[in-house]
């Protein structure tokens, strides 16, 4: 269990076995791992990727996170140029089992 007042860097640990050093940090993790929708682009080629996640940001919230997931070679580029033009801020671009996880942070 986590105390409500967390102070800016003490370690606590999350329920899913991190260890989480700020109150930030643990704040993010949970929402994360709360209010992320996922959308599965696997199999789909440019520009489907990229125009299934717009029709999914349009229903989040400010601030809401999208994970896509994507094998399309084209969307290395298309997703961070998607994220740019549109003002959505793309926080990571990894790389497993052969397709690409992004993970968006909808604009206010």
């Amino acid at each position: 269990m986590v105390s409500s007042d967390l102070r800016h860097g003490a370690i606590q640990s999350h329920p899913r076995g991190c260890i989480l050093d700020s109150s930030a940090a643990w704040k993010y993790l949970n929402r994360m791992t709360d209010e992320t929708e996922t959308l599965d682009a696997l199999g789909l080629l440019c520009p489907l990727p990229v125009l299934k996640a717009r029709k999914r940001l349009k229903s989040l919230p400010a601030g809401g996170l999208l994970r896509i997931l994507a094998d399309d070679p084209a969307a290395i580029i298309d997703v961070p140029h998607f994220c740019t033009e549109a003002g959505h801020t793309l926080i990571s671009a990894d790389s497993s089992n052969g397709h690409q996880i992004y993970l968006i942070r909808k604009s206010d």
